[in-house]
């Protein structure tokens, strides 16, 4: 889930920004929710330094407080690095301020602008929201990560077609969408890494989501880049079933 933290002293305006938020994500039934929306910068500060947080920051620069706004976007920096920051003000001179705090911003929404700043707010949700998607699904992409000489070679679990044994003993071949890798393995190993390997054969493992078709007379499978595999008899009626389920 994305938070948003609100930070302005204005309470008229701070409401009004917290609205606009709320609504948004309502309508759309996005995966965020306003975290705190406060006039003291000191409260989002304390909760960082709590909670391992994701945020979209919006900052007025002009806080009425010992800190200013772009100053609270350098303390937010140690604690959420990857965060976006936007800053409302009615002092556009002032965003040179961020150079020298070296602030990366997402936005600047001028406060005198009346009328753009619900727009502006939305479109910095946006923003924000297809950052987050992006980088959570990035992170949460799982990788097949092996050695193979000198070389550790890091692959992602939906490029991987299929394991086979080697020639070479204690040795197993990863075939993926762009090259082939031999490394020292075992193939009941792969087996239990992740739910898409299926042990078909003794000789092979195969991810189920890189399969093309199957032959019901030769127990053959096709994989996406057209390679084969080969299936026992047990093991392919136990094939013919998940894939079924599967549909």
């Amino acid at each position: 889930m994305l938070d948003i933290f609100i930070c302005e002293d204005d309470e008229q305006q701070r409401k009004k920004i917290t609205k606009y938020v709320e609504n948004y994500i309502m309508i759309e039934e996005l995966d965020m929710k306003v975290t705190l929306s406060t006039d003291n910068p000191d409260e989002i500060i304390d909760y960082l330094k709590a909670n391992n947080v994701n945020g979209l920051y919006f900052l007025d620069v002009n806080l009425n407080h010992e800190k200013t706004g772009i100053a609270l976007g350098a303390d937010i920096r140690k604690y959420d690095s990857r965060g976006s920051i936007v800053f409302v003000t009615s002092h556009s001179e002032l965003t040179y301020l961020t150079f020298l705090y070296k602030v990366e911003a997402m936005d600047y929404i001028i406060k005198d602008d009346i009328t753009d700043i619900q727009k502006r707010v939305i479109d910095c949700i946006d923003t924000a929201n297809e950052r987050y998607m992006s980088e959570h699904n990035e992170t949460t992409k799982k990788r097949f990560k092996i050695t193979s000489g000198d070389k550790v070679i890091s692959e992602d679990y939906d490029k991987i077609l299929f394991f086979e044994t080697s020639s070479k003993l204690h040795k197993i071949i990863m075939h993926s969408e762009n090259r082939q890798v031999e490394f020292y393995g075992k193939l009941k190993e792969i087996e239990d890494l992740d739910d898409r390997f299926y042990r078909c054969h003794n000789s092979f493992v195969v991810n189920t989501d890189n399969i093309e078709s199957i032959d019901n007379k030769t127990r053959d499978i096709t994989m996406t880049n057209g390679a084969v595999c080969f299936a026992s008899s047990r093991n392919f009626r136990k094939l013919k079933k998940m894939l079924w389920d599967e549909k």
